[in-house]
């Protein structure tokens, strides 16, 4: 049974760079977003030491130049790799994709001005592998373990740029992913790649509390192809023309949300880093409350808050908040899991990667008039309940007006 996708998406095993004119290294030169998103002018103020940040994914290989010295001991939990989390799983076209992943997230270069860097180059990077469709444990308990692991393990912000491809998930991801909340780690996960089949958000970039992260080109416009739409984005970052590091010391070009959650990650941890005394929902407030809006004003299905600002997010002032701007897991939770006396069964998830081409295409535009992230995460009505008593109101408004129009017999 297909039940979930990864979000990342690879397009070609290798490429051929064109160097630059202005730097001899053309993999630096092709990370254009470490201008556009003031990445390098947050640089200034941090570059996120001291701030871990787990990526559960394929595991992530931490012999390759751009990542020695930044990945750490971790853990595997699909059965399949080392138990250091550095072996690279899963089915044999995407044991890459971690390493990829990590290298837009805490790569320090290859040398000098060389190689991939990372959003934040003095993170630490801990590698949780996972079988994504092999191992004996299913990946939705997989994944549970997998965060509870990086909460103890002591992270700071979990990467998930993974995609159940479903809005629902398993009641044992409620109790992990409250684990982290409860334990003040901030969770990035990816919006999905409708290229690859996820036509709406999915899990877990749908649960309360989580920032998700929607997919731009490189002119800061909406993917077609690299990026799902959805009600619960936070803040949109590029997901397109993206290089990435693969395990043995090669480069990739890339696309898919896969390689814009890493870098919001990133993002996320060099606030970590600049303001140590803020909690996980402070910290998401910093990063969505100085998004540059670029969709309809406020929050839309397309961007979110907006496009991600790494300079205004670690410098900016920002008022605090008592809650996370993504909404409440365990609000969620009491609502929607009270009622029902017996659990209602989901099936257990497997993932896989799939190619995805960029193909170019008009954005949705029912995507603008959708209702926004907090009324989805706030409002504890069911869609269901809401159509049916409008449906039973114009019923009976209806009938009003007939018997009001109908002829009457004179005294």
């Amino acid at each position: 049974m297909r039940r979930g996708l990864v979000a990342g998406i690879l397009v070609a095993a290798s490429v051929a760079l064109v160097a630059s004119p202005v730097h001899a290294d053309p993999v630096r030169d092709a990370e254009y977003w470490l201008d556009g998103y003031g990445i390098r002018t947050a640089w200034n103020t941090t570059q996120g030491a001291g701030v871990t940040i787990a990526v559960i994914d394929t595991g992530v290989d931490g012999t390759v130049p751009e990542l020695r010295g930044a990945v750490i001991s971790g853990a595997d939990f699909s059965g399949l790799g080392s138990p250091d989390g550095q072996t690279p799983v899963g089915p044999a076209q995407d044991r890459d994709h971690g390493t990829m992943v990590a290298s837009l997230a805490a790569g320090r270069g290859s040398g000098g001005t060389n190689g991939v860097i990372g959003a934040a180059p003095a993170a630490t990077i801990l590698p949780i592998s996972i079988g994504f469709g092999q191992g004996s444990v299913s990946d939705d308990d997989q994944i549970a373990a997998a965060v509870r692991y990086a909460v103890d393990a002591g992270a700071d912000v979990i990467n998930m740029s993974l995609t159940r491809n479903t809005l629902e998930w398993p009641t044992s991801w409620d109790d992990a992913f409250l684990y982290a909340m409860d334990h003040d780690v901030v969770i990035v996960a990816a919006a999905g790649n409708r290229g690859s089949g996820t036509t709406q958000v999915g899990a877990p970039a749908t649960m309360p509390g989580v920032l998700t992260v929607a997919g731009v080109d490189a002119n800061g416009q909406a993917s077609f192809d690299a990026s799902s739409q959805g009600i619960t984005i936070g803040v949109a970052a590029p997901s397109e023309d993206l290089v990435g590091a693969t395990p043995g010391g090669g480069h990739v070009m890339w696309n898919g949300t896969s390689g814009a959650t890493p870098i919001v990650a990133g993002i996320v941890a060099l606030v970590r880093a600049a303001h140590p005394e803020l909690d996980a929902a402070n910290v998401i407030q910093r990063v969505v409350a100085t998004a540059k809006d670029a969709g309809t004003p406020g929050t839309d299905a397309i961007y979110g808050f907006g496009l991600v600002d790494a300079a205004a997010a670690v410098t900016a002032t920002v008022p605090r908040v008592t809650e996370n701007p993504m909404g409440s897991l365990a609000e969620w939770i009491k609502v929607y899991r009270r009622a029902a006396s017996t659990p209602v069964p989901i099936p257990t998830g497997t993932a896989t990667v799939a190619p995805d081409p960029v193909v170019a295409g008009p954005v949705n535009p029912l995507g603008t008039v959708l209702p926004t992230v907090n009324m989805l995460r706030n409002v504890g009505i069911p869609l269901g309940v809401v159509l049916a008593f409008g449906g039973l109101l114009a019923a009976v408004i209806a009938r009003a007006v007939r018997r009001a129009r109908a002829p009457r017999r004179t005294e």
